[in-house]
């Protein structure tokens, strides 16, 4: 008894060349690869001449019929394939075969395309086979004609098999479909769980952005208020630096936010770099006396890029800020600017623990911090995150380097230069200080409406504090003020917007400057916030300074305060 061949032996080729359905074979961009004895025949082509040449060039429409879509029902199955990596079956097709003399006979196909696939996935070869159908589709059109001469009934025989292959066809081109359908479910459904845990987040990120801001806001003005009546204390520094951590660590936690989402605005102008690289070091500088200034090397030009200025030198500090929070004190940090080609290079190096070669690419990730021996990283590990967020607003690159622990650390950022040579404009002229003004300030939190008020009669003011929104109403309603600071959420059934509404609704206030003062400080909030009428939009914990800033700018543009 012979025994089964065994499969390594058996010669695919040979099977290939004489199965007895049509095949052909090409690659993903539809050249022809090979063709079967069946193909060849059935479509009257010399299989040599046609290996290596474009799929419709052999096969083009018959140029005589008008209405002939062959070509292009074709192109589509075979595009869906390579970009569904899916078997098409494609219902019955006209599609006229060429003849050796140039002419052109009537066919009718039946074809499956069946990709095959390469280890990663992609499509190498498409498997295009067909089944003449012409026979089935003549019958079919002289079905009415009753003779029963010995063709018909043969042709009957023949239309009855192609009906099972059909049959079958379809069944497959069925369940296709309905997998397509489900996993087109899955995928909607997927869709809207991500669309949703995204606003939960940013509902999330609004709502922790009040909370925090709130209670440090009120800690803030309360230490501005002690630093005025007690200067010096040690304890002020103390909480000074303890409470400028924790307002960078709430901010570095917002910003990830809205980096990774997506959502980060920035407002782009020409910029000499080397500028905000000194503003950034001295603003890092400031917030630990206790350490030695790094050493910063800039261009003797300037360094023109187009970018945010508060962004940049944010990322800049971060930087910084993450050697100092890295490195022991004493330890040596360098901050060199330099142009490479048409790109402004940041280097900030220091000569601390480093990290091991291979971390360098994780540590900008968020919530990742370099453990080297038994040091409790500070932070959140939020900073760097923030610092590739904000490189890569402005199309550059930052990385990471390390030859290991105990060798230092190197981060270094590339941003493009601007194409267009800057002048430098001189800085707006600083003004008297401002008059003393009338001003509502309405804050749901008394505490932190307290310290806002004493900070203000520090500078000659004369505020009047209301903590809900009918008060506030009632107060406004009996005379006018010079300037309104008003929460956002004020903890009863009036908001701000709605404070603001009507506010601008009266005669007394239409005009007034009101300016909305909130822990709800995303891009959303502001635009959400100037739509309603307010003049403009501040982040708690508000810093007089940033008020002051902003009175002097409608001063210098003719607004009458007071």
């Amino acid at each position: 008894m012979t025994r089964p061949t065994d499969v390594d032996d058996l010669d695919y080729r040979r099977m290939f060349e004489q199965a007895p359905s049509p095949y052909l074979i090409m690659t993903a961009d539809f050249t022809i690869v090979t063709v079967n004895t069946a193909y060849a025949e059935a479509t009257m082509i010399d299989r040599d001449a046609v290996a290596g040449r474009y799929m419709f060039d052999i096969f083009p429409d018959n140029p005589d019929d008008p209405n002939a879509d062959g070509v292009r029902n074709l192109r589509r199955s075979l595009q869906a394939v390579v970009e569904t990596r899916r078997p098409d079956a494609m219902p019955a097709q006209r599609y006229d075969v060429r003849t050796e003399d140039g002419g052109f006979v009537l066919r009718y196909w039946s074809p499956v395309n069946t990709p095959v696939l390469r280890d990663d996935g992609s499509v190498a070869f498409i498997i295009h086979r067909v089944q003449d159908v012409t026979d089935l589709v003549e019958a079919r059109r002289h079905d009415h004609d009753h003779d029963r001469d010995e063709r018909t009934e043969v042709l009957r025989t023949r239309v009855e098999q192609m009906e099972a292959d059909l049959f079958t066809r379809a069944g497959d081109l069925q369940r296709a479909n309905r997998e397509l359908r489900e996993v087109n479910d899955e995928l909607a459904a997927a869709t809207a769980e991500l669309r949703a845990q995204q606003e939960a987040k940013d509902r999330f990120i609004a709502v922790l952005s009040h909370e925090l801001r709130n209670p440090l806001a009120a800690a803030r003005a309360a230490l501005d208020v002690l630093a005025l009546d007690v200067a010096g204390h040690p304890a002020s520094a103390v909480l000074d630096r303890q409470l400028t951590a924790l307002t960078r660590l709430t901010d570095d936690l917002l910003d990830a936010a809205r980096l990774v989402s997506g959502r980060q605005r920035v407002v782009r102008r020409p910029l000499d770099l080397a500028d905000l690289v000194e503003a950034g070091v001295q603003d890092v500088a400031a917030a630990h006396p206790d350490r030695a200034a790094p050493a910063v090397t800039v261009p003797a030009t300037p360094t023109i890029v187009t970018g945010d200025q508060v962004r940049l030198v944010q990322m800049i500090a971060n930087l910084v800020d993450n050697t100092y929070k890295h490195t022991p004190p004493g330890t040596t940090v360098t901050v060199d600017l330099d142009v490479v080609g048409a790109q402004a290079r940041l280097c900030v190096r220091d000569a601390g623990p480093g990290f091991p070669a291979t971390a360098g690419p994780r540590l900008f990730e968020m919530f990742t911090r370099a453990v080297v021996g038994d040091q409790a990283p500070a932070g959140l590990g939020l900073g760097l995150a923030v610092v590739r967020g904000i490189v890569e607003l402005h199309d550059g690159t930052v990385t990471a380097h390390s030859d290991g622990p105990g060798h230092g650390a190197a981060f270094t950022v590339h941003v493009p230069l601007a194409d267009a040579p800057h002048r430098d404009s001189a800085p707006p002229p600083t003004g008297p200080g401002r008059s003393p003004l009338r001003i509502l300030l309405i804050d749901d939190n008394a505490d932190l409406a307290d310290m806002y008020r004493r900070l203000l009669e520090r500078h000659g003011d004369t505020v009047t504090v209301a903590t809900t929104a009918v008060d506030a109403l009632r107060v406004a309603g009996r005379g006018t003020f010079d300037l309104i600071l008003c929460d956002l959420v004020l903890g009863d059934d009036l908001n701000g917007y709605d404070v603001v509404a009507r506010l601008r609704s009266s005669d007394l206030h239409r005009h007034t400057r009101i300016v909305a003062v909130s822990g709800h400080s995303q891009d959303a909030d502001r635009r959400a916030s100037r739509a309603a009428g307010f003049d403009a939009h501040l982040a708690k914990p508000l810093q007089l300074e940033q008020l002051d800033r902003l009175l002097e700018a409608w001063t210098a543009a003719g607004d009458r305060l007071s």
